[in-house]
Order: structure tokens, then sequence, then C-alpha cells
């Protein structure tokens, strides 16, 4: 199997290390921290950037006026942005929420939707999580209720990523129930929610890694329904979402692993490198080792995209588990590495190591996916046959 990415794919990689490193500089994502307070960094700058670059348009289709690029493009693209601590819902509005649009709307939504999403003048995120769930996308509280000529939905959707205040259309992809058991696969839709709509109100607030998210709560909010029976398309958006995390993830363990070796390598003790000191040089080797692993389950995730629904399910669940080890390892001994420097506000391994924890509790976090591998695992080696 071929592994080297073409000549356009290492051109757009490039395109975006090349304006993270120009213009989303470690300080200047602190001064947008310090400035957001408990609503999360601002979005705005960096969503208009990508804007600019032609990025927001990265999985819609040509027909409608996107780039129309695979999981492989998206993969580098996330790379690169988790290199950069870059604080935007890229994952969940170009590649979730246009994912969404583009495989599972009607013809007359696309049509409304997505060349705005491919301009950058709409901002489509999904919104699944609720209280309680314990990440089991199953469990939906939020009730659709038919209205004749359309629907209605009223509940309260957790950890929703969102944009600032910067004028874009956005909208949610909201899953809700109009039949069926509180836990039960059948009877979610998918609907779509403007946040202009009566009934809509948005609470943003700041992770722990100072990104942005939001409470969205609906209170017989319009809505136009995607689809009747929406399990295995919420499936599908959970597994663009967590392979857009785990290439996240390897971007920034990468950078994580570079700084942590050049500390190694220019703080001195006893009048030398620590860097030099073996038991150092064991631990940074671990690093290194976990590092690519992670980076071949990044690929194995988004390679596995396009598979049937119950390999590709595995293969996800897999590779998110794989990423949780790797990112605990790596961030753990990044940060006893540098010692006390490593846990301030001011040096880069502190912000990396929040975010590679919040990724790790996104969309599932280590124990859950151990669970769905676990659930899946029905090969008996012919022993119990």
């Amino acid at each position: 199997m071929d592994f080297d990415f073409t000549s356009d794919q290492e051109q757009l990689r490039d395109l975006v290390r090349r304006w993270v490193h120009k213009d989303y500089s470690f300080e200047h994502r602190r001064a947008l921290a310090r400035a957001a307070g408990a609503q999360g960094i601002d979005p705005t700058g960096a969503w208009q950037a990508l804007v600019g670059l032609g990025l927001a348009g990265l999985a819609v289709p040509a027909t409608h006026g996107g780039m129309d690029m695979g999981p492989v493009d998206a993969m580098i693209v996330m790379e690169e942005l988790g290199r950069g601590l870059v604080a935007v819902p890229f994952a969940a509005a170009c590649l979730m929420g246009a994912g969404a649009l583009r495989d599972h709307a009607p013809a007359e939504v696309q049509a409304a939707w997505l060349p705005r999403v491919a301009e950058g003048q709409a901002r489509v995120v999904p919104a699944f999580q609720e209280q309680g769930a314990r990440h089991r996308w199953q469990r939906v509280a939020t009730q659709a209720t038919s209205t004749g000529g359309g629907w209605q939905l009223s509940g309260v959707k957790q950890l929703v990523p969102v944009g600032g205040d910067d004028g874009v259309d956005q909208a949610f992809v909201v899953s809700a129930r109009h039949q069926g058991a509180i836990d039960s696969d059948s009877g979610i839709g998918l609907f779509l929610v403007s946040a202009s709509a009566p009934g809509v109100t948005l609470a943003p607030h700041a992770l722990q890694d100072g990104s942005r998210a939001a409470e969205l709560v609906l209170r017989d909010a319009p809505a136009t329904q995607l689809v009747a029976e929406g399990a295995a398309a919420v499936s599908h958006l959970i597994d663009i979402g967590i392979a857009a995390l785990c290439a996240e993830a390897v971007g920034a363990m990468d950078a994580l692993l570079a700084l942590t070796v050049d500390y190694l390598n220019t703080r001195k003790q006893f009048g030398v490198t620590i860097g030099s000191f073996q038991a150092l040089r064991h631990r940074a080797a671990d690093m290194k080792m976990q590092l690519e692993l992670a980076r071949s389950m990044s690929y194995y995730a988004t390679l596995k995209l396009t598979a049937p629904e119950p390999e590709r399910r595995r293969a996800l669940s897999q590779a998110k588990v794989q990423l949780g080890q790797s990112m605990r390892l790596v961030g753990q001994q990044a940060i006893q590495l540098h010692g006390g420097i490593g846990v301030t506000d001011e040096y880069a391994a502190a912000h990396y190591f929040k975010r590679l924890t919040c990724i790790e509790l996104s969309l599932g976090d280590t124990l859950h996916h151990l669970g769905e591998v676990s659930a899946r695992m029905e090969d008996s080696a012919g022993v119990f046959v």
C-alpha cells in the first residue's frame, strides 16, 4: 500500500502550515484566550482566514462550489491545525456539518445551504451530545414533534461547537427523537435548526483548553427534517469527527514532542544538557514510539471512513483507543520532562496537554471506545465454533 501523499496534498499541508506559522503563533493564541474569558476563544479571525484559504468548502461537492476533497485531505488539514493549537470548529463545521448536508440532506436543502457553506457564509455544526448520555449518541431525550407542515424540536444539547459573533449564518444538525424509547436506535431523526430561529437559545462557555462550546436549548424551535431514521447517519458523522480528532491529536503530539526534545537539548544540569541523560532519552523515545503508533492508527481511521458500517465503526473505536493511550503518555511525559515550567500558562506544553485532554474526552473517551471494540470482537479463531 502506498502511504506517500500526492503533490497536491503536500501543497495543501504547506499552505495550512505556513498560515499557522505566520498568523497563529502561540502568543497570539494566548492573547485570544486572555481576552475571551468565560466564553472561550473567539474563533472569528481564524475562521475568516481558513475561509480565505478556501478550506470552508473542503468537503463540499464541486457542484455546489466546494473543493470536493476526501478524507485524506481533511486529515492533513486537521494535523496542521492541531500542530498550531488552532481553536476553531473546523472539523465540526467543515467536515461533520458539511458532511451531514452532503450525504444526508434532501436536494433542496443542499442547494440552499452547501454553496453558502463553501463560501464561508454559513456554518453548520452537529448537536448530538446530551446530559447524562455518557458518550452514547443513541440516548436522545430531545423531542421532535410534527406540526403537519414541518417539525418543532424541544430539548437541550451539550458541548455544541460554535463560532463567534461574526455575522455568519449558523445552524445545527440536531438528533431528536420522534418515537421509541430514550435509548433506542430507532426513532431518531436528523433535523436542521437555524441559530436565528425562534425558540433557540445558545449559551457559549470555555472548555478546559480555552476553546469554545455552548449549551443549545430548543423550545418548540422550527426545524427541517433531513433524515427520518438517522441512527446510521449519526454514527457515520461521529466517525468522521473521530477521524478528524485523531489527526488533530497527531499534529499536537508531534509539536509537543518537538518542544520537549528541544528543551532536553537546551536545559542544563550538572554542566551538561539533560538530553544526554540516558533515562530521559529513553522516555523521549517512548514518546516517539507512541506518536508513531498514533499516526498509524490515525491513517487507519481515515482510510476506513469509506468502509462498510460494521468495519468502519470498529476501526474508528480502535483508533480512538490507541490515540487515547498515546495522548496520555506523550502529554504526561512531556510535562514531567519539562518539570515545573511545563504546567505554566506562559509555556506552550501546558496548552498542548490541555488540548490533548479535551480530545481524549471528545466523541467518546478511551474507556467508552474500549467497550465499543470489545463488543465487536466476534472472531473466535474456531475455539468456540
